[in-house]
């Protein structure tokens, strides 16, 4: 395989990137930029899968297991080997030396090729997440395509930084005066810690997954992947991948395998506890992220739990632009990203703006228009809402028009394509931001709780003082993937950015245009922070991928 020649300029330009922080991606957004045979080629494939046995050829299957249901419907009626652990994991552990020998690069360039050939597959991976996630299959397309593509080979980029900091060898002479010199030959190897479990998520499972996976494999460590059981298949076509790429280029294949579980099983709390995992990336409830922490003592755990992401809404010279902005954060996917805004501060005496004087009212009641006529027409609805992916979410969407004064109200939309498809707008719930029951409930204890999906709160607040305040304690305590912010005044918006300052919360102020609060560019912008609860780790930085791997020295006497 020519992989330098072949890989190096992209990795090269990788490492600019992230250096720099510029936009740039070698992986092309756009579907027809894959060629005029790609959509039907992938559809084509997708369809192949269903109804059959997923074979990976892995060791230690001890049976086949199942059960994927579309968000949109269908049953995709695969199966995949189910692991045998005794087996399987010692059988990962035997390919490490050789792939710790091969260094950095060679390392960083295998994981540059598997990425490659997942982006040649990009339409088959499109409607492999769209048919687990619920993701509409433009926003499947992207995110789960480039945009997740992006991201393994920023996490690769900055595995291959941090690994060649220190010189794989050096000459040490100490001067001892008449005498002669103190003289060694020492190396440096970094070394992979272990086998890295990766622990994906149903929303976005190769978005969420493959920063992780790629920093885990390229910095030395074999990986395997456990995804989440109504989310198998786009993972566990990329172990497929990852599989054939790793034997092409004489290395073992099991340094990347696939854990599908039983119904049921709970394999992720079985395999979080081995002792032969080391590292673990994970995805998900908070919940189970804590248990993690508290419980998986002998790896490295890495986590992007929930948070309760806030919009700080103080004045605006571009009202018009504000709302349609927040509008679609509201609506694309659902509401189903872990940066999705959820509760809007307002000032309850209302905000200044370029079409003059706001009250609470007039903005909660603008806004709940813009999503209406966003969502009007039912054909981009569906485009941009995609399906519930879970009866979770539903349920939380449900209960919702219960917990205040409903501003705007949740209607169910038919998807012609896909009639059994669970579609739904937004809910916005207005609450009062001040400690008072409203019939018995405190409205703290409704919007300073994550509520996952299609649902906001506008939390009319005393002063902008006073939404500060709220907001520094919903980060600290809660923690905050996003914050967002509008407001003509400096001095306010130096004091919001000190408040994300001292909580380790990433910002966007006065975001009126086509980029929006819940969206993320690999080798440009961090995704969570790692220093508030909602994630203990930022994707991706140096802290990210530096302790997957440890520098071993040998020196020897000259």
């Amino acid at each position: 395989m020519q992989l330098t020649e072949t890989h190096r300029p992209t990795l090269d330009q990788a490492l600019e990137a992230i250096r720099t922080r510029a936009y740039w991606s070698p992986h092309a957004e756009h579907p027809k930029a894959y060629g005029e045979s790609a959509p039907a080629d992938g559809v084509a494939a997708f369809e192949a899968l269903h109804n059959t046995r997923f074979e990976l050829d892995q060791p230690g299957t001890d049976g086949w297991t199942g059960g994927e249901v579309s968000p949109y419907g269908p049953e995709l009626g695969i199966e995949y080997p189910h692991p045998d652990l005794d087996v399987l994991l010692p059988a990962m552990r035997a390919g490490m030396a050789a792939w710790r020998e091969a260094g950095p690069e060679t390392r960083a360039l295998v994981c540059l090729e598997i990425l490659a050939r997942i982006n040649a597959r990009t339409h088959e991976f499109a409607h492999a997440v769209m048919h687990t996630s619920g993701q509409a299959f433009m926003m499947a397309f992207q995110a789960g395509g480039p945009h997740a593509q992006d991201r393994g080979l920023e996490a690769v980029a900055y595995a291959y930084e941090e690994q060649v900091r220190t010189p794989a060898a050096a000459d040490w002479s100490k001067p001892q005066g008449k005498r002669d010199p103190l003289e060694l030959k020492k190396t440096f190897t970094t070394a992979g810690r272990g086998i890295s479990l990766l622990i994906g998520c149903n929303t976005f499972p190769t978005w969420n997954g493959y920063p992780g996976l790629f920093a885990s494999l390229a910095t030395g460590n074999p990986v395997l992947v456990k995804p989440h059981p109504r989310a198998v298949l786009p993972l566990a076509l990329t172990v497929r991948v990852a599989r054939e790429v790793l034997a092409e280029a004489g290395f073992d294949p099991n340094l990347v395998a696939l854990a599908a579980e039983r119904p049921g099983e709970g394999i992720a709390k079985i395999l979080a506890v081995r002792p032969e995992i080391k590292i673990i990336d994970y995805t998900g409830s908070t919940a189970f992220g804590d248990w993690l922490e508290a419980n998986a003592r002998q790896a490295q755990v890495y986590t992007e739990k929930a948070g309760v992401n806030t919009v700080v809404v103080d004045s605006t010279n571009n009202y018009k632009g504000m709302l349609s902005n927040l509008a679609f954060s509201l609506s694309l996917y659902s509401g189903q990203m872990c940066t999705t805004p959820q509760n809007f501060l307002i000032p309850r005496d209302g905000i200044t703006t370029d079409a003059g004087p706001k009250s609470y009212d007039e903005v909660v009641t603008d806004l709940a228009a813009s999503v209406g006529g966003l969502l009007g027409d039912d054909a981009r609805a569906n485009a941009l809402l995609g399906a519930l992916v879970n009866p979770d979410v539903k349920a939380r969407l449900d209960a919702a028009a219960g917990l205040g004064e409903v501003a705007l109200p949740s209607r169910k939309i038919a998807n012609p394509e896909f009639p059994d498809a669970v579609v739904r707008t937004p809910v916005i719930v207005k609450l009062d931001g001040a400690r008072k029951l409203w019939e018995g409930t405190d409205p703290e204890a409704v919007f300073l709780s994550e509520c996952f999906g299609p649902v906001s709160f506008a939390v009319a607040v005393d002063s902008t003082a006073d939404a500060l305040e709220l907001l520094r304690r919903t980060v600290r305590e809660k923690g905050a993937m996003t914050v967002g912010a509008y407001t003509t005044s400096e001095e306010t918006e130096r004091a919001i950015e000190d408040v994300c300052l001292d909580e380790s919360a990433q910002l966007s102020l006065n975001l009126t245009g086509g980029v929006y609060v819940n969206q993320t560019a690999a080798f440009s912008d961090f995704h969570g922070s790692g220093g508030n609860p909602a994630a203990n780790a930022a994707l991706c930085d140096g802290a990210f991928v530096s302790n997957r791997f440890r520098v071993v020295e040998v020196r020897r006497q000259s």
